[in-house]
């Protein structure tokens, strides 16, 4: 069996197996060629061939034993109906058809795949190229990460917008990620069965939630994606992220359903292990030593990769490897990890 569905499956392994967030991306000079070949980021996600490659590029250069499908977690709210742009420089731009909160705007569940269709076959492609040695992971963004891209129409450093909705109309905010989860879980099924091993919700906003609505609008959409999921296929484990939940990490834990919990760079890994029961932990190494290198980050890795010793762990970043990273520095990581 692959060594990351090892871990996942609860087996604590000697050598943890590795992956990074955002693998695939700007800091590959690989990926800048094909991303300006692509024209825009959109063409990339949805040109499978492109997507496929991108994906492909990380695990030819540095033999991760995991990669992650190429795409972008607000796919989703475009394929609901909203208009969606990316500004250089600048980010993602989201704009409703009719009025913002309009959810009869929305396009029904059985019309989304005219838009994700080509995510599909770019997993069918990953299937059949990456090494048998490789798990695939698919994934997608958690229901309230998403509603807050929808709720401002970019993104916000303190996720204002939905959260002035959430607290002023929280039956219609609950409409909302209603609507999203239902997507998501059908987005992740397919994804599967095209031939995703792993999924993983990226709950990349989770710390903007206070502990009741972290409950609701986090740890339930979780829940419901999950039991959903578990229900069509059962033997396909699931990765939560709940980026900046703080101890809310351990009520997530408990009542999410997932097989695996990634760890932001905060969350200490002795309380974790202790906190977050027999789940298997993924990360969390501060991107910010991908830059920095040397044996700073030689030596953060050993800590890390020996703290979860005698736990099911799979290695990674507390958040995803930014553009200014040194491709080097991905090679001595994995050195100071493997040997």
């Amino acid at each position: 069996m692959k060594t990351l569905l090892r871990v996942l499956r609860g087996e604590a392994l000697p050598t943890p197996p590795v992956w990074l967030m955002r693998q695939a991306g700007r800091y590959l000079p690989e990926y800048r060629a094909t991303r300006a070949k692509a024209g825009s980021f959109l063409d990339l996600c949805y040109t499978p061939e492109l997507a496929e490659e991108v994906t492909l590029q990380p695990i030819r250069r540095f033999g991760f034993d995991a990669a992650i499908l190429f795409a972008d977690i607000l796919l989703i709210p475009q394929s609901l109906g909203l208009d969606l742009s990316f500004v250089e420089g600048e980010g993602p731009r989201l704009a409703w058809r009719r009025e913002p909160r309009d959810l009869g705007s929305l396009r029904p569940l059985d019309e989304i795949d005219e838009t994700l269709s080509p995510v599909y076959e770019t997993v069918r492609r990953l299937s059949r190229s990456l090494p048998a040695e490789t798990t695939l992971i698919g994934f997608a963004g958690a229901p309230w990460t998403v509603a807050t891209y929808m709720a401002a129409g970019r993104g916000t450093p303190d996720q204002g917008p939905a959260r002035r909705w959430m607290f002023g109309d929280p039956d219609g905010f609950a409409e909302l990620i209603d609507r999203v989860t239902d997507a998501t879980i059908h987005y992740l099924s397919c994804q599967i069965e095209a031939g995703a091993e792993v999924v993983k919700i990226f709950d990349s906003w989770a710390g903007a939630l206070t502990p009741p609505m972290f409950e609701r609008f986090a740890i339930r959409p979780a829940a419901r994606i999950a039991a959903a999921l578990k229900e069509r296929h059962p033997d396909v484990p699931i990765i939560g992220f709940p980026r900046g939940a703080g101890a809310l990490y351990r009520d997530f834990a408990r009542g999410a359903g997932v097989d695996a919990i990634a760890l932001d760079s905060q969350v200490p890994l002795g309380w974790a292990r202790g906190a977050l029961g027999d789940v298997a932990l993924q990360g969390n190494l501060d991107p910010m030593l991908m830059v920095v290198g040397g044996t700073a980050l030689e030596a953060e890795a050993r800590r890390i990769r020996d703290e979860m010793a005698g736990h099911p762990h799979i290695f990674n970043l507390g958040h995803g490897i930014t553009p200014d990273a040194d491709p080097a520095n991905v090679d001595r990581l994995l050195k100071a990890i493997r040997g």
